[in-house]
């Protein structure tokens, strides 16, 4: 398959020096560009699934009349991540 250009892409110097300062050994700007644009499409794409997700629970929550109170939910988070931290120690 053919390579396809993006358009240019104007910005203030200071981004660009800012950019250039934290690429890696043998890292290119446009390497780094390419790989920033890949990141936000898999975030976008993420966020797109996770409040379809969201909807969909939502919904059928109203379906089926069938909710969770807030504290019992937190409650029981709170209680994981106590559990958690007593077995990191």
């Amino acid at each position: 398959m053919k390579s396809a250009s993006l358009p240019s892409l104007r910005v203030e110097p200071e981004l660009r020096k800012a950019a250039e300062k934290v690429l890696e050994n043998g890292e290119t700007l446009s390497s780094f560009i390419e790989s920033s644009l890949r990141t936000g499409i898999e975030r976008r794409l993420l966020q797109k699934e996770f409040i379809a997700r969201g909807l969909a629970s939502r919904d059928q929550a109203r379906e089926s009349n069938s909710y969770v109170d807030a504290e019992n939910v937190t409650g029981e988070l709170r209680d994981m991540l106590t559990q958690a931290k007593m077995r990191k120690v």
